[in-house]
């Protein structure tokens, strides 16, 4: 007796198992083929080119003034 109920339980759940994979692919047939054909990857490698570039410091137009001069000015 325990072995029929052990086996009608297996059974039972197997079907549900199988009915509820059935039912979700009849379901989302529409969007999994969609999700199939869809191309996320480019054919070419995208390649990036880098310009790095300095501004240089432009020479300046004061004259310097010495340091003991403006300490000496304090």
């Amino acid at each position: 007796m325990f072995a029929l109920v052990a086996a009608f339980v297996f059974i039972g759940s197997f079907l549900l198992a199988a009915g509820t994979i059935v039912g979700m692919l009849m379901l989302y047939h529409d969007k999994m083929v969609a999700a199939l054909t869809f191309e996320p990857i480019p054919r070419e490698a995208p390649v990036y080119r880098l310009r790095i570039s300095r501004r240089r410091a432009a020479p300046s137009t004061r004259r310097a003034v010495p340091v003991l001069a403006a300490a000496l000015a304090a």
